[in-house]
């Protein structure tokens, strides 16, 4: 079963059970769906670094 991250609630959902638009995944795990804010935000990071260095 894949997991997933709602960035409206917060909350880990095994299954989609929420909108779309409203969720991150799949993740293999729950351990995994529970840092997709940190590891989206570290891609946020590191996509604005490179946009600095492109300049």
């Amino acid at each position: 079963m894949a997991w997933w991250y709602n960035h409206r609630t917060g909350e880990v959902e095994e299954g989609p059970k929420s909108l779309g638009s409203d969720r991150y995944g799949p993740f293999d795990s729950r351990e995994e769906a529970e840092r997709a804010p940190q590891k989206l935000q570290q891609r946020a990071d590191d996509w604005e670094a490179d946009e600095r260095e492109d300049d």
